[in-house]
């Protein structure tokens, strides 16, 4: 697996389709999105990566400042950034209820969510996946987004229920106005 990492090592899906950098995703950076298991830039402990790399697949405790008034619904996005694909993965989608003020470890649990949470469909599944980049691949920065929703998502009757939908269907079509939003990056290296 070393080798494949190696040969793969210049390829990256990188932040251009990041939901972060989604046009109807901008908003202000008003909130701040915080982690008690690691600080912006560093790396995340093994507890909260996937089983396979011996990980326990447990979402890491999240805090954030408290959302703008009229915030309708908060949408949390983690992704893969530097995955070898063209776009980067999701790991996680959750619609959060704008009270919740933090998640619990484990509170991403796709069979057993929080309170308030409700778990979408990611690019691995339900619930929080945690990382597990290519051995030799090199350091993977997983970004973990907060958007504060000016109108629930999924009030079209017409389109996929959030539930049903992929990812990459469901961030591009969110049309509610972003009130704030906030971004923390948690790296890992095998």
């Amino acid at each position: 697996m070393t080798l494949l990492g190696r040969l793969l090592k210049n390829r990256r899906a990188g932040e251009t389709h990041v939901a972060w950098n989604l046009p109807n995703l901008q908003g202000p950076e008003l909130l701040a999105l915080t982690s008690q298991h690691f600080g912006d830039g560093d790396t995340m402990p093994l507890e909260h990566c996937a089983k396979n790399i011996g990980g326990d697949d447990l979402s890491p405790h999240l805090a954030w400042t408290p959302p703008p008034p009229g915030t309708a619904q908060l949408l949390l996005v983690v992704e893969d950034i530097d995955v070898p694909l063209a776009k980067p993965a999701v790991h996680c989608a959750a619609l959060i209820d704008p009270e919740v003020g933090h998640l619990e470890p484990g509170a991403l649990a796709g069979r057993r969510p929080a309170a308030g949470v409700r778990i979408l469909r990611s690019t691995i599944g339900r619930g929080y996946h945690g990382p597990a980049p290519i051995k030799g691949h090199g350091p993977h920065r997983y970004t973990f987004q907060l958007f504060a929703l000016a109108t629930p998502v999924g009030t079209d009757p017409n389109a996929t229920p959030p539930d049903r939908a992929r990812p990459r269907a469901l961030l591009p079509a969110i049309t509610a106005p972003v009130l704030g939003r906030a971004r923390l990056t948690g790296v890992f290296e095998r």
